[in-house]
């Protein structure tokens, strides 16, 4: 037996975890059995109390039960990706939150995706993407002058793997052989110098392939919808990296079925692994069992320093 000090944000899941536990249960009515009345543990660990610790022994002995939930076969599932005739409306909330010792700054963006399977090339499937009915809080010239830049290309085609993994994301060729005509008519909406800049480096951007690709793949709705959920569980867990913040920072989670009693949707829980001390993130998918599309997306995370706190809030439903 050993003594280890309860770390900020360490679970029993996440200690049985490390020291290969199977079942976390037997950690909670290890340490009761052996600790002082004070430090009984009711419900969540408190960060720099006593937690005792099983021997390997011990451990071994309790993973012989062969009891942990992890080993139900619908905690571990295939999940699947059949897209399909797939011609979906979704809606999508984006609320960015900034906090300082002085303030704190938000921004949100609505708007509609419409998701639409055009065909299937060998193990590939394309897909066009529109996005409509923006509503920025700002409401600036500049928020209006993106949200209708971004309305011109409509649509965007994505291709995925079999698993629903992104392969390219590019625009078709009218839209670029119209590009001349559509930047003339936003030049004519909006007549600002600051405005002729940024359309300027606009054309630039989607006149270069490889360049719109690597902009557009870091878009909050693409990253989050194509994201790559359909891995491999074991024990439970399956695993994958997304990317948060304006510096599009890289992480991994970690990602389990939220609960066993499932039918014709699956609820998928994320969160960061390993922990970061600076770093938050809470994911929620609820997807179609049969097919493995998605349904509802929450995403919540938080980043901090330098003295400040950024929170990022993104919810896609599906409308229709």
């Amino acid at each position: 037996m050993t003594v280890h000090f309860i770390l900020s944000g360490e679970t029993l899941e996440s200690i049985a975890e490390e020291i290969n536990l199977e079942n976390p249960k037997y950690l909670k009515e290890f340490h009761n059995t052996h600790c002082a009345r004070e430090d009984f543990i009711y419900d969540d660990l408190v960060p720099r109390k006593k937690l005792l610790i099983p021997d390997i022994q011990k451990i071994k002995e309790y993973n012989s039960r062969n009891d942990a939930d992890f080993k139900d076969p619908k905690l571990n599932p295939h999940i699947p990706f059949r897209p399909e005739n797939l011609a979906k409306i979704y809606t999508v909330e984006s609320r960015e939150t900034e906090e300082n010792v002085l303030e704190e700054k938000e921004n949100a963006l609505s708007y509609t995706v419409s998701v639409k399977w055009i065909r299937k090339e060998e193990n590939n499937h394309i897909f066009h993407l529109f996005k409509n009915n923006f509503s920025e809080k700002s409401g600036s010239m500049m928020a209006d002058l993106a949200s209708e830049s971004i309305r011109s290309l409509n649509p965007v085609e994505v291709k995925t793997d079999d698993k629903g993994r992104i392969v390219l994301i590019a625009l078709p060729k009218e839209t670029l052989d119209n590009l001349t005509k559509i930047k003339e008519r936003l030049e004519d909406l909006f007549p600002d110098k600051y405005a002729k800049i940024y359309l300027d480096e606009f054309e630039r951007i989607v006149l270069d392939p490889s360049l719109f690709y690597s902009r557009i793949k870091d878009d909050i709705f693409i990253k989050n919808y194509f994201a790559d959920l359909r891995n491999s569980f074991t024990k439970g867990k399956s695993y994958l990296t997304q990317s948060i913040g304006e510096e599009n920072t890289e992480i991994q989670l970690l990602q389990q079925v939220e609960n066993a009693d499932y039918d014709r949707e699956i609820i998928l829980q994320q969160r960061i692994n390993p922990l970061e001390n600076n770093k938050d993130f809470k994911g929620k998918y609820v997807l179609f069992t049969e097919s493995g599309l998605v349904k509802e997306i929450e995403i919540k995370y938080t980043i901090s320093q330098f003295g400040v706190k950024n929170t990022s809030l993104f919810v896609l439903k599906e409308l229709s």
